[in-house]
């Protein structure tokens, strides 16, 4: 088992349960913390020691407050963490349910496991942490209903969040147009945004523009 673990997660109600578990796992070092700046400031300081943390456990949302933060949320955190120790273990503990947002977490910033919280996130967890340890890969939720080879996530790129996201906020074609070209966004013609948005209809098989962003909204896109 694990032999150093450190959990970042800002409600005290959780990070108990969290411990608890760990401690019946027989975690010998078990460390918390509130804020992530505080939890890479210890993944580093383990580091020059010697004494490496094995795992991660993190939320993905930390309330702000009076202290000025760098890092503000446990997906920053890990792209941090990744940066000084990519080999670490790293499982996300979230209410979060977006398909598109775990997926990502998976395929961009490496995590081991996602569990969400819920009725039974207690025995989840503990399940993700034994499954980590034995390098089992893409450990998610049984209750999410999620699914890596979801054609339309799979082929859905950076470029068509962008158009998802200025469709939501009211931006018109040409609007995107001239958005894109001040970004230096490309292809950013009307002619291939058009052709891209009506890409997107077909894999989520939307009626319409507003169809379109109600069902990216469901997947998390925007």
């Amino acid at each position: 088992m694990f032999k150093k673990v450190l959990v970042a997660e800002d409600l005290d109600s959780i990070s108990i349960a969290v411990v608890q578990v760990l401690e019946d796992l027989q975690v010998p070092v078990i460390d918390h913390v509130k804020y992530c700046d505080e939890a890479l400031l210890k993944i580093k300081k383990a580091l020059l020691e010697k004494e490496p943390y094995d795992l991660l456990i993190s939320d993905l949302s930390f309330k702000s407050d009076h202290r000025k933060a760098i890092l503000n949320s446990g997906d920053e955190l890990i792209e941090a963490v990744n940066k000084v120790q990519p080999t670490l273990k790293k499982i996300v503990f979230s209410i979060e349910d977006k398909s598109y947002r775990i997926k990502s977490l998976f395929n961009d910033l490496g995590i081991s496991a996602y569990v969400s919280k819920g009725r039974n996130s207690i025995t989840e967890l503990k399940n993700a942490i034994v499954s980590t340890y034995k390098n089992e890969e893409k450990i998610v939720s049984s209750d999410l209903s999620f699914s890596f080879n979801d054609k339309a996530l799979i082929e859905i790129e950076s470029y068509d969040i962008s158009i998802l996201k200025l469709l939501s906020q009211g931006y018109i074609l040409e609007s995107i147009s001239k958005e894109f070209k001040d970004l230096s966004i490309t292809p950013n013609g009307t002619s291939s945004i058009e052709k891209r948005i009506n890409k997107l209809k077909i894999y989520f098989k939307a009626n319409n523009n507003v169809h379109l962003i109600a069902i990216a909204k469901d997947f998390g896109l925007v």
